[in-house]
């Protein structure tokens, strides 16, 4: 019998196998119950889906399941983005939010993720209560359900659109008539939510652009829709070849997450644009306060932080604990390595849309390409150069793991261990600046290591080491 597990983000299955009517049904059961033990079920929930196989009917049914508890449903009327369905729960005073996504994984995936009444992802005592729930019930059928007709009839079923406040509301974060300056953009919403939603600004505001990948397409082209530089090879051609383009804007399926190509059509590390906006940020815009990221993000943000004199808060990976300090009003922005990131006053939850705008505002008033603002910022603040790879273990090498990784040695290529960070994964702070990290996976025999140096050679050796460790 399957077990319901959530993730950072969320409960994921394969279509058909895990991810069934019944076990979504029973999911969205004990969400409901979740709400309604927290006082929170006379509020409603807001209800949406990415482009992904079947979403608009896992929303109907959660719909249905939703009413048969006594909870309206507001049920976004297409393919939604995830900082949306966020903006509206907050927008409406919702009790939370149920949305239909597998981000940015194959095809074949698809997720439940729940956001509580504060716009965020669900925080792990919340799961930990859905999940306990779920799998008391899982294959009992005990949840009820309306038809969406009889729901409507007793005002349990709304049919909303939340796109166009949630672009008024862009407004406000985003300086569009800089953007006007900066010349013809390239758009590339992978299939996903984004379509309406990164170009219709510019339409509005006769800014030149060109759109590649806006339809519809739940098979995303062959390829995960993950904006990142070995998924977007059409994109990276047309940037490339097209000297009018000064700057290329992706989203992921579900429109969380970035990815950006400079004029010349090279693609920008997600890590980089987090501190060049941090700096941007502060340094143009004067907004006030720290910046969080995960423990797998670039010291670079440490760097742009000190030089600003604001604090930086390390948390585990998972956007919900950045969205929670957000709420705090804590930072200037929060962001991950993996290309998610919001702003003060913004939903406490990655908005790729924003990410995207918000990039081409800095340069397009910087009057710099991205590769030129670096260069600066390198300048000022120091080198950074960061990388991950996934190390596949063998049954054995998987097995003594936790041996292992509680034997950690006292230097790395040839550098002395100062010191060692458990707020997710073990990361070794070394003498000279350089760093790794290893996480290792809780779905599959996979250690994620990941290391920072401020070379490229240097970098190259404290890869080595951390592979050889892992593995030798």
């Amino acid at each position: 019998m399957t077990q319901i597990a959530f993730g950072t983000s969320g409960w994921r299955g394969i279509l058909c196998e895990d991810f069934t009517y019944d076990n979504v049904k029973t999911v969205v059961q004990a969400i409901a119950d979740t709400i309604k033990a927290s006082g929170e079920g006379h509020k409603g929930v807001v209800i949406g889906c990415d482009t992904r196989f079947m979403g608009q009917r896992f929303v109907e049914a959660s719909a249905r399941v939703l009413a048969g508890a006594g909870i309206k449903a507001y049920i976004c009327e297409r393919d939604t983005p995830t900082p949306v369905i966020s903006y509206e729960i907050l927008r409406r005073g919702a009790g939370g939010g149920i949305n239909f996504t597998a981000s940015h994984n194959p095809p074949e995936y698809n997720g439940v993720k729940f956001s509580p009444s504060w716009g965020g992802p669900a925080l792990p005592e919340t799961t930990g209560e859905i999940e306990r729930r779920a799998n008391a019930m899982i294959g009992t059928k005990s949840y009820t359900e309306l038809t969406l007709a009889d729901a409507v009839k007793q005002g349990l079923a709304e049919t909303i659109n939340p796109h166009d406040n949630y672009l008024k509301a862009l407004e406000q974060k985003v300086d569009f008539d800089a953007i006007k300056s900066l010349g013809k953009v390239a758009l590339n919403p992978l299939y996903g939510t984004a379509r309406g939603y990164l170009d219709e600004p510019l339409k509005a505001r006769g800014i030149p652009y060109t759109i590649i990948n806006d339809h519809l397409d739940p098979y995303f082209g062959g390829q995960p829709p993950e904006p990142s530089e070995a998924h977007i090879p059409d994109f990276i051609s047309l940037v490339k070849n097209d000297s009018a383009i000064k700057l290329g804007l992706a989203t992921d399926g579900d429109a969380d997450r970035f990815g950006i190509l400079d004029a010349d059509g090279s693609y920008i590390e997600p890590n980089y644009i987090i501190a060049l906006l941090l700096d941007y940020l502060i340094r143009v815009r004067k907004l006030e306060g720290g910046v969080a990221r995960s423990v797998a993000t670039s010291h670079l943000i440490d760097a742009v932080a000190k030089k600003h004199g604001v604090p930086v808060y390390e948390t585990p990976v998972g956007f919900k604990y950045i969205g929670e300090l957000i709420c705090q009003d804590k930072l200037v922005i929060g962001g991950e390595e993996s290309a998610g990131l919001t702003i003060k006053g913004h939903v406490p939850e990655k908005d790729g849309i924003l990410a995207c705008f918000l990039v081409a505002e800095m340069v397009a008033r910087e009057g710099k390409s991205i590769r030129e603002l670096l260069d600066r910022l390198y300048g000022e603040v120091g080198r950074f150069v960061t990388r991950r790879d996934n190390l596949k273990l063998s049954p054995e090498l998987e097995k003594a793991y936790g041996i292992k990784i509680n034997a950690l040695p006292a230097e790395v290529a040839g550098t002395k261990v100062v010191d060692i960070v458990t707020v997710d994964g073990t990361k070794l702070l070394l003498n000279d600046g350089s760093w790794m990290l290893f996480r290792k996976s809780g779905t599959e025999p996979v250690v994620r290591l990941y290391g920072e140096a401020s070379s490229e050679a240097r970098l190259a050796e404290v890869m080595a080491a951390g592979k050889a460790f892992i593995l030798g």
